[in-house]
């Protein structure tokens, strides 16, 4: 009984140290559990970190939103089963105010304001999702089974903090969630332990998109966590091609080209983001915010002339929406902001309605939305960038 002890023990110790990575030599005392000579010093004190080769696992969770909260509401849930993989949880926010922080509160879990600099000993893996902070080398070594990342793309592709807008405003009929390793210095960059597709909805927009991927990233976090040990020694590297860069949305994306983007584009562009920032274009050398976006517009301008000049404006009295022209069709809003919020109606009468009836004291210029031409180059040059 003694001898098969002392071999159960020495395996265990041998795949604590496959699992990191480190050298277990055939007469190393680390592998007999037994203190080491200096030389062995640093294999054993990871070793010793290890609290276990097997679930339940102690947690440290990063993160800050409402798609970082399903996965620290799956990791919270299992505390206490039979089968839980979480021993104890403990989580890192950016500020007291941030969903993560709150539920954190609520439940009892122990919080963190960031930064964290002694974690040492306490912990066996960290979970980082969207917290959007860069992790030092130092802090990734104090988790023996290093930190998992749980990221709403098919890695490579859309690295950065906002893979789900990106997702939609290109257009992409496939995505997914990933289940990463950390590595310092550079964002989504680490290896890959799972990986799940997702076929885009139609029509979707990202805050939708962005639910449904929280949801499966957090499943799919549960069931890495359950075979931690074996996902880790099975990682993979990313591969550099088709890697694209998902930067952070901004105010310069929301700028309409009525000449260069079809109605196509424009609807992605609303469904990416407009919910966050409202999509914009000028009237009369003012910015106006265009809101209710209804799609693409049926006219018909047969027998009326030459072509209509991209951002013009026609309203439809029956639908009560602006339909404006862009590059190969119409696409109608229902209310813009201008000072204050109009409805369609309220923009006609107050603004357009002398300039469509064709009174002389009016100029052209009011009857069209002037694209930024400034702002919009910067879009262009992004989405070069990005492409």
């Amino acid at each position: 009984m003694m001898l098969l002890h002392m071999w159960n023990h020495v395996n265990t110790r041998q795949l604590a140290l496959k699992i990191l990575g480190l050298r277990c030599h055939k007469h190393s005392r680390a592998c007999v559990g037994l203190l080491g000579e200096k030389a062995q010093r640093s294999e054993y004190k990871h070793c010793r970190l290890c609290s276990t080769s097997a679930p339940p696992w102690r947690i440290l969770f990063f993160g800050t939103d409402d798609f970082a909260l399903e996965s620290l509401k799956s990791l919270t849930a299992t505390r206490g089963s039979n089968e839980s993989v979480v021993a104890s949880l403990e989580v890192v926010a950016l500020s007291n105010n941030v969903p993560v922080k709150k539920f954190a509160d609520q439940n009892g879990l122990p919080v963190h304001i960031w930064p964290v600099v002694d974690l040492q000993g306490r912990f066996d893996v960290g979970v980082v999702v969207s917290f959007g902070c860069l992790l030092k080398e130092r802090l990734i070594r104090q988790f023996p089974l290093g930190i998992l990342n749980v990221h709403p793309s098919l890695l490579p592709r859309w690295r950065g903090p906002a893979p789900v807008f990106h997702t939609v405003l290109h257009g992409d009929a496939i995505t997914g969630v990933t289940i990463m390793q950390i590595r310092p210095c550079r964002f989504d960059v680490g290896p890959i332990l799972r990986q799940e597709t997702y076929s885009v909805p139609t029509h979707c927009t990202a805050d939708q998109l962005g639910a449904t991927l929280a949801t499966r990233g957090a499943h799919l976090l549960m069931d890495t966590l359950k075979t931690l040990p074996e996902r880790l020694a099975n990682k993979v590297e990313q591969n550099q091609t088709g890697a694209t860069s998902a930067p952070k949305i901004s105010i310069s994306m929301s700028w309409v080209s009525w000449e260069d983007q079809t109605c196509g584009e424009i609807d992605r562009l609303f469904r990416a983001i407009g919910s966050r920032i409202p999509l914009r274009t000028l009237w009369m050398g003012k910015t106006i915010k265009l809101l209710d976006f209804v799609g693409k517009c049926d006219i018909s301008l047969s027998g009326h002339g030459r072509p209509p000049i991209p951002g013009s404006i026609i309203y439809l009295k029956m639908s009560n929406t602006l339909a404006v022209c862009c590059k190969d069709d119409w696409v109608g809003f229902k209310a813009v902001v201008l000072k204050k919020r109009l409805s369609a109606a309220d923009f006609y009468n107050g603004y357009m309605h002398h300039g469509l009836t064709g009174k002389p004291s009016h100029q052209p210029e009011q009857c069209l939305f002037i694209s930024n031409r400034t702002e919009t180059s910067k879009g262009t040059e992004l989405k070069e960038t990005i492409a």
